[in-house]
């Protein structure tokens, strides 16, 4: 096991120490951003309003088991209506961003790309001008999971190569409809999720599972190709006038070795390789790593000549989506399901040597609270891949949902404000240790559909009441943030 004081020995322990001085703005660069984030499954609802085709969510959320408490994104927390109220939100609360996803299929129903859904287009639109109206940027992300059902079960989506063809031919409408006003562009969202979870393990949709050795890195390379061809439209023809950039959101947890053996310092290498490394691998070395070819041979796709040149250096920044990490030992067999696991031969672990745990546990059964390893895989990326440009696209914790809690103490979140009090903290100290870090994105604006969770967790800095209309009540760690952005600048707010 771990020992704790040698791992925190250049980690401030608790940002909350008796030495720890109060994290303000100026802690960060002058034209350091921070935004709110969202995708359009989990909150805009209309589901069948706008000329909106069916997407992937929308079949398997409604097949009975797949969904904890049975929820789906039928109405979500309806953005799709209330989006001037939530783009008012964010002004208020003082982000210099917003993140949002727009959703395939509003823009081509059945993902084909033969006819666009003009009613779709004016909803975006009518978003990104409020959010400008009021000095937010957009940053959108294409592709947040919810593939147009009918490019499921006319090509079973990602496992056909042709889905690139259809992803490039919705990215450049996209370009071309709003890249006026959009100067920030994220392809895909997370593609290991889709990967793992949707063709390897099955809990996400489309719920594949049968033969995860090799669809889900089928579906990994796809994206990849799907990601680079964006790319490549976008810089050929949309960068030079509209003055955007471009880049892929990838998510991570920290992989701390467990002792200072070799063994266990290989394993939480090869994690990183097959977490990060998968997706990021390609795009700056031109292959998978090396340790990813050794293990799965065949099963693991090829790269042509022409697909490297493709792929290579297609991102001007790097998404990262991080909230939680790991101690990782060497193991002959993960004790963690399914193929992808396995195939890394180690044990994530949650305990130091006392038996303490790593970290608070939330309201999720994989997050900890790990302030310090953010810091380390900041340096990490920074040392791997020759300090690229970052923006942190996902951080947040969450919440259990709890019916019978009075309201007052649903929205006194004091574990999430200790969360990203904790790791802004280490953000900034990152920043200092010369990591390229741009920008930051708190998961999530609202309370959502959690996806297999569906309203089970809360992520939110703003309280969604469920039973009551949808009526939105900024947490305490919303007022925390407003205060940290607005700083002198506030005036008789509202106190925590």
């Amino acid at each position: 096991m771990p020992k704790k004081k040698e791992v925190l020995e250049h980690h401030q322990e608790d940002a909350d120490g008796p030495n720890a001085k109060p994290l303000s703005r100026h802690d960060f660069p002058p034209n350091f951003f921070f935004g709110v984030a969202t995708s359009a499954y989990q909150v805009e609802g209309a589901a069948n309003e706008g000329g909106r085709g069916p997407c992937i969510w929308d079949e398997f959320t409604h097949i009975k088991g797949k969904i904890l408490d049975g929820g789906n994104g039928d109405v979500a927390v309806d953005q799709y209506h209330r989006y001037k109220e939530d783009v008012e939100l964010i002004a208020n609360l003082g982000f210099d961003a917003y993140r949002f996803s727009i959703s395939w299929s509003r823009i081509f129903p059945d993902g084909l790309g033969t006819k666009v859904n003009v009613e779709g287009i004016n909803y975006y639109n009518n978003l990104i001008n409020a959010l400008l109206e009021k000095s937010i940027q957009p940053y959108v992300t294409l592709y947040h999971w919810d593939l147009p059902l009918h490019l499921q079960e006319a090509i079973e989506g990602w496992l056909n190569k042709e889905v690139v063809n259809y992803f490039a031919t919705y990215a450049e409408t996209c370009f071309s409809s709003f890249g006026d006003r959009v100067k920030n562009w994220i392809t895909i969202n997370e593609p290991l999720q889709t990967s793992v979870n949707g063709h390897g393990i099955g809990i996400f949709a489309p719920g594949r599972w049968e033969n995860p050795s090799v669809e889900q890195y089928l579906t990994a390379h796809h994206q990849i190709l799907a990601h680079a061809t964006a790319v490549s439209i976008y810089r050929k023809k949309y960068k030079e006038h509209q003055g955007g950039q471009i880049g892929l959101s990838v998510d991570c947890e920290w992989s701390e070795p467990n002792s200072d053996s070799v063994e266990d310092r290989t394993a939480a290498s090869r994690r990183l390789d097959f977490h990060f490394g998968w997706y990021m691998h390609p795009i700056y070395f031109g292959d998978y790593p090396e340790v990813m070819r050794e293990e799965l041979g065949d099963n693991l796709p090829k790269f042509s000549d022409e697909e490297k040149e493709l792929i290579m250096n297609s991102v001007d920044f790097v998404g990262l989506n991080h909230y939680t990490s790991r101690f990782i030992a060497d193991a002959s067999e993960s004790p963690d399901g399914g193929n992808f696991y396995k195939s890394q031969k180690m044990a994530r672990l949650v305990q130091w040597e006392d038996g303490e745990l790593i970290g608070e546990r939330a309201a999720s059964d994989w997050l900890y609270i790990v302030p310090w390893g953010l810091r380390k895989l900041l340096n990490y990326i920074k040392q791997k891949y020759n300090n690229p440009i970052i923006i942190i696209t996902e951080n947040g914790v969450d919440d259990e949902e709890n019916e019978t809690c009075p309201l007052h103490e649903m929205l006194d979140d004091k574990m999430r404000v200790g969360y990203f009090k904790g790791y802004l903290a280490e953000l900034s100290k990152a920043i200092r240790d010369g990591v390229d870090v741009r920008g930051y994105f708190a998961w999530s604006l609202l309370d959502n559909f959690e996806w297999a969770q569906g309203y089970t967790k809360r992520f939110g800095l703003v309280y969604v009441d469920y039973k009551n209309g949808l009526t939105r009540h900024p947490k305490s760690s919303a007022y925390w943030f407003r205060r940290l952005l607005k700083g002198s600048e506030e005036k008789n707010g509202k106190k925590e």
